[in-house]
């Protein structure tokens, strides 16, 4: 369903609603660091997705004007993904928060487990 008929209260809303879940940054980092995909590769790059679950995220970033679906006009039928300027626009976005996870965890997560391995 797109996002682009709802109200929202700010702008960090929309954002969330266009790329949050579980899959969608996902397919989103890989189309953006490993360029247009079919959907079977972006399906072996994210292994535990359905191929439902693919097919609905996919198609929401489609509606979304986030991804690109090419397709060729060729039996057997062949569709490529990719993303569209504003799904490029994401890709620093999506950096930052790898970045900022692997800080989390090498400096929070790690002193945690530290913390409860001596207090055992």
């Amino acid at each position: 369903m797109s996002q682009l008929n709802k109200e929202f209260n700010c702008e960090k809303e929309l954002t969330l609603a266009i790329i949050g879940g579980k899959w969608k940054m996902l397919i989103l980092w890989h189309l953006g660091h490993e360029g247009t995909k079919r959907f079977g590769e972006l399906k072996a790059l994210i292994p535990d997705i359905t191929p439902r679950m693919l097919a609905n995220q996919l198609r929401e970033l489609e509606d979304d004007v986030i991804v690109h679906r090419e397709v060729y006009p060729v039996v057997p039928p062949k569709v490529e993904y990719s993303l569209t300027e504003h799904g490029q626009s994401l890709i620093p976005v999506l950096t930052a928060m790898y970045s900022w996870g692997q800080s989390y965890r090498d400096t929070v997560l790690v002193n945690q487990e530290k913390s409860e391995a001596i207090t055992k």
